[in-house]
């Protein structure tokens, strides 16, 4: 699968302003644009498994293609939703646990970077990741 490898943040686009509306403090969003964040994706059928390192945290979530389940954003959101497969993208959408607002998120393979678009409240961000 085009996902599979390490991808390590290159840069953002309106990353900020993301951050803003989701309601994540100043301090935290100056530190999240800087968090060397560093995605491992490997997939085997509709599973996937992803290991994030960062400088705040490192986790492995692991997740099946249109099954529920729970996330912790780095900020403590707590998300639920589901992962699908559509075309040749990853499509994410997910409902936050305490006002129930929608977060959808695309990954995508452009150019051999991978593209993750964010939007939330009509605010879209993009982290862009370069294969290692």
């Amino acid at each position: 699968m085009a996902f599979d490898g390490t991808w390590k943040i290159d840069r953002n686009e309106n990353y900020e302003k993301f951050m803003e509306k989701m309601g994540i403090n100043v301090v935290k969003r100056k530190l999240a644009s800087h968090d060397n964040l560093k995605l491992t994706i490997t997939q085997e059928g509709n599973k996937f498994t992803v290991k994030e390192s960062s400088t705040f945290r490192n986790i492995e979530v692991v997740f099946e293609l249109g099954v529920p389940f729970n996330y912790s954003l780095a900020d403590g959101t707590e998300l639920t939703g589901t992962w699908s497969l559509e075309g040749n993208k990853l499509v994410g959408k997910f409902k936050r646990v305490d006002n129930g607002n929608e977060l959808n998120t695309v990954r995508e393979i452009v150019g051999g970077e991978m593209v993750q678009t964010y939007v939330y409240e009509g605010v879209e961000a993009k982290r862009i990741f370069k294969k290692e």
